[in-house]
């Protein structure tokens, strides 16, 4: 981490922790707990249009009506996608003035199932493309509306919403405070693996939710390079290449003309190659075990669709041991013209930097690399594996009662994510033990659905009239 980030992050760290304590006293004084319930969109708020435009004005521009069309189908889609559009809302809302590593989009479904080196499966935050330094509030606020939204789409009543963001903030606010009495290196050990996901929840989940669990751990242990081969590939010539699904998998084969073609595939080798370098000596060594066979572009997620997604199918010692890497452009973060800018050059290491600050393990072939492109653009990109025992939660057939748990999960793991680099005795001095913070945010959390549902009104609308284009 560069110098002046450290210094930016920890500049308080070095006070005794009754001097830390009271400065998170002060911040109440500052910003009461109470005003983070507010949210009222300024007079001069950019139109929802207007900023999603901007975005696909970077991106691949056949992608871009894919985009649209998955931001059309639901409030919650929408909201996957509009992380810009919520950091400029963010900006005009109160904070304490203390900071930490953001997550930048920590909504819901990027709380989900990981490995870590050990081969354990883990419970984390898996998606770091907006991370940067800012007011913790912002990840909470993000994660509580997210929440809110989607329980409106499974029906849930208005009581039922608000307890469950109570118990979320509440997770966050309580685990807090217990890592704010922890030594420092203890906070850094603490993680959520199966084991303790399983005894967490045992008493929060009804039997369905139980067996829900136990099936999304199994099935995510299955989910890695081996399953992605099965399912991405096809034997042409006697050896593997990526199979053709348009427009969401293309092969680089199918994109381009040869002599363009041979260009760019001399330039992914080159990729790889440097990447590698970003990487810890012995991974290097690992890397270097594999040689390129085949890539393709990808569309992936919500938000992200446009943004240049590239896969690598990848063998080792033989056509029987893949191993899939993604490598997905990194552009500025939405959070940078509210947070100030990163202090890394190139938003890849970024990425990477603020994953690796957050997580409490990441992917072992998790680096970065800038790429000159065909098109004569230098573009920054992030590179990891494709698939590695990743489980995601589906909140369509959550209960009350098991989006509640969710809820304490994802809010004591993105405390322990904010307690690395915040300063974690002032947030939870701030915090505090009453419920003052937690009513707050239900209260934020329905303001800015209700916000979410204009939103994305206006751009089913903006499809519809043909404004914009929108493909399912």
């Amino acid at each position: 981490m560069p110098r002046k980030v450290t210094t930016a992050l920890r500049a308080a760290h070095h006070a005794t922790p009754e001097e830390r304590a009271a400065l998170g006293r002060k911040a109440r004084r500052r910003s009461p707990r109470s005003g983070h319930a507010e949210y009222r969109p300024s007079a001069d708020r950019p139109g929802p249009l207007t900023i999603l435009e901007a975005q696909s004005a970077t991106r691949v521009p056949e992608l871009v009506p894919i985009r649209y069309g998955r931001m059309t189908e639901s409030p919650f889609r929408f909201y996957r996608g509009a992380a810009a559009i919520m950091a400029s809302d963010l900006a005009g809302t109160p904070r304490s003035g203390l900071t930490a590593q953001l997550c930048g989009d920590a909504h819901m479904l990027n709380f989900r199932l990981l490995a870590s080196p050990e081969r354990q499966l883990m419970f984390d935050i898996n998606d770091f493309d907006e991370t940067l330094p800012g007011p913790w509030e912002w990840d909470v606020k993000r994660l509580a509306a997210s929440l809110v939204i989607a329980a409106r789409a499974n029906g849930f009543d208005d009581a039922e919403r608000a307890r469950i963001v109570r118990r979320t903030v509440r997770a966050y606010r309580e685990a807090m405070i217990r890592f704010a009495g922890m030594r420092t290196i203890d906070v850094w050990y603490a993680k959520i693996d199966a084991a303790r996901l399983e005894a967490l929840t045992k008493d929060l989940l009804a039997k369905r939710g139980r067996k829900d669990l136990s099936r999304a751990l199994a099935k995510a242990r299955t989910r890695d390079s081996l399953q992605a081969f099965d399912r991405l590939t096809r034997t042409v010539d006697g050896r593997p290449v990526i199979a053709a699904d348009p427009p969401l998998l293309v092969p680089v084969s199918d994109l381009l003309p040869e002599l363009r073609r041979t260009a760019l595939e001399r330039q992914f080798r080159g990729l790889i190659e440097r990447y590698g370098a970003t990487l810890p000596s012995d991974r290097r060594t690992l890397l270097a075990d594999y040689r390129l066979a085949d890539v393709a572009r990808k569309v992936v997620g919500v938000g992200s669709v446009g943004t240049r997604c590239w896969i690598f199918l990848l063998l080792g010692r033989d056509n029987r041991d893949p191993l899939f890497l993604q490598a997905k452009e990194a552009d500025t973060s939405v959070l940078a013209p509210y947070a100030g800018a990163s202090a890394y050059r190139n938003q890849g290491e970024r990425v990477v930097s603020g994953q690796r600050l957050m997580q409490a393990t990441s992917d072992i072939l998790l680096g970065w690399e800038r790429v000159d492109g065909i098109d004569g653009r230098r573009r920054d990109f992030y590179v990891r594996q494709l698939r590695d025992w990743k489980g995601i939660a589906e909140p369509e057939r959550m209960l009350p009662r098991g989006m509640g748990a969710f809820g304490d999960m994802c809010g004591l793991t993105l405390a322990r994510a904010h307690a690395r680099s915040g300063d974690r005795i002032a947030i939870a001095a701030y915090l505090g033990r009453g419920d003052s913070f937690d009513r707050a945010l239900a209260r934020f959390a329905e303001a800015y659905a209700d916000q979410n549902e204009r939103d994305h009104r206006a751009l089913v609308d903006a499809v519809r009239a043909g404004r914009l284009p929108g493909v399912r």
